[in-house]
C-alpha cells in the first residue's frame, strides 16, 4: 500500500558524506557522555530494597517520590504493580546505611506522610505460620497502607543481570550479522550492524547526557530497537537487489537512491504507525513505561536514519556491485552436447 507516489528518485547518496559525518559527530558525542557521565542504573544492576506497598485508594505515586527523596533517595522508582492500589518501590543502596534498615525507614516515612502510625501484627498464615505484618493507621484506627513484601537485591545479583544483559546484546548482534551475510552479502551485513550499534550507542549516549535511569525495560527497548532498525535495512537492501537484477544500466548509488526512494511510502506507514504507540505509552503509560518509551522513540527515529543514510552509504562505500548480488548467468556453449 501506498500513500504517495514519488516519480523522480530523491539523490540521498549525493548528501551521505555530510551526512554521515554528522552521524560521526553525534556518535562520538554520545561515547563521551557514556564515558564522562556514565549510565544512572537501576536497582536491578546495582542491587537495593524492594518494597510492595498496598493502599486501599490509588496510590499517589508522585507523592511517594517525594516523601522518598525528603529522606534521602535521589532517584526511587515508584511504579503501580497490577492494580492502581499495589505499588511497587526500588530503593538503591545507600553509602552509610544498612539495607536491612531501608524497607523500615521508608515505609516509615511514607506512612507519616499519610498522616498514620506504623504498626506491626502478628497473623498466621495458610500454612499455619505466624509472621508479622507491617501496617500503617490513622487515628481513627484505619489502614491507610500495608507493607506486602520485602526484597533485598544484592550487589552480586546485579552484577549477573548486567552479564546476562550484556550477553544479549552480544548474542543479538552476532545473529544479526550471520542472518545479512547469509541473505544478502558481507558488506551489507558490516554496514548494517554499524549502524545499529551506532542507533544503540546514541540511545545509551542520550540516558548518560539526562541522567536517565538505566533498567531492565530499556535494556528490552535497546533489544527490540535493534530487531526493529534490522528489519528497514533488510527492506532497503532487499530493494537493492532487486534493482540490480531490474536495472542493469544504473549506477550503483543511482540504484540505491532508487531503492530508498520506493520505499518511502512503506517507511512512513509503517514506523509512523509504531511511533504513535510509542508516543501513547510515552505520555499516558506512566513512570513504569517512561524510559522504555524514551528509548523506543529514539531508537525508531535513528533506526529510520542510519538505515537510510548510514546502512546504505556503507555499503555502497564498502564497494558492494551488482555481481555481489546477483550471479552472472552462465552462457551457453555452442558446442554444448555431444561432440564428435
Amino acid at each position: 500500500m501506498e500513500f504517495f507516489k514519488i516519480k523522480r528518485d530523491i539523490p540521498f547518496m549525493r548528501h551521505a558524506l555530510i551526512l554521515n559525518v554528522i552521524s560521526a559527530v553525534t556518535f562520538l558525542a554520545a561515547v563521551f557522555f557514556l564515558v564522562t557521565k556514565n549510565l544512572h542504573y537501576s536497582v536491578e544492576f546495582t542491587g537495593g530494597t524492594v518494597m510492595e506497598l498496598h493502599y486501599p485508594h490509588a496510590a499517589d505515586q508522585e507523592k511517594i517520590r517525594t516523601t522518598l527523596r525528603g529522606v534521602g533517595y535521589e532517584a526511587p522508582e515508584v511504579t503501580s504493580f497490577g492494580t492502581a492500589q499495589a505499588v511497587l518501590l526500588r530503593l538503591p543502596i545507600v553509602e552509610g546505611q544498612a539495607q536491612a534498615g531501608t524497607s523500615d525507614k521508608a515505609f516509615n516515612a511514607v506512612c507519616v506522610s499519610e498522616q498514620g502510625t506504623p504498626k506491626v501484627t502478628q497473623v498466621t498464615t495458610e500454612k499455619g505460620e505466624t509472621v508479622n505484618r507491617t501496617s500503617c493507621v490513622n487515628a481513627a484506627g484505619q489502614e491507610v497502607v500495608s507493607l506486602q513484601r520485602v526484597e533485598y537485591v544484592g550487589p552480586a545479583v546485579g552484577e549477573e543481570l548486567a552479564q546476562n544483559g550484556l550477553n544479549a546484546l552480544l548474542m543479538v548482534i552476532v545473529g544479526v550479522v550471520a542472518y545479512l551475510a547469509i541473505r544478502f552479502e558481507w558488506k551489507f551485513a558490516v554496514a548494517a550492524i554499524i549502524a545499529n550499534l551506532h542507533d544503540v550507542v546514541i540511545i545509551l549516549g542520550f540516558f548518560a547526557f539526562f541522567e536517565l535511569e538505566f533498567s531492565l525495560t530499556v535494556l528490552a527497548a535497546i533489544l527490540a530497537v535493534l530487531g526493529y532498525s534490522v528489519n528497514e535495512s533488510v527492506v532497503i537492501f532487499d530493494r537493492i537487489r532487486e534493482m540490480f537484477r531490474k536495472q542493469r544500466k544504473m549506477t550503483v548509488p543511482e540504484v540505491i537512491d532508487h531503492a530508498i526512494t520506493s520505499t518511502i511510502s512503506r517507511t512512513i506507514i509503517t514506523h509512523g504507525s509504531t511511533q504513535l504507540m510509542v508516543l501513547s505509552m510515552l505520555f499516558f503509560g506512566g513512570h513504569a513505561l517512561h524510559n522504555f518509551a524514551i528509548a523506543l522513540t529514539i531508537g525508531i527515529c535513528f533506526g529510520i536514519y542510519s538505515s537510510v543514510f548510514v546502512a546504505a552509504a556503507l555499503a555502497m562505500w564498502l564497494g558492494v556491485k551488482r555481481e555481489d548480488l546477483v550471479k552472472p548467468v552462465k552462457e551457453k556453449d555452442e558446442t554444448d552436447g555431444a561432440v564428435v
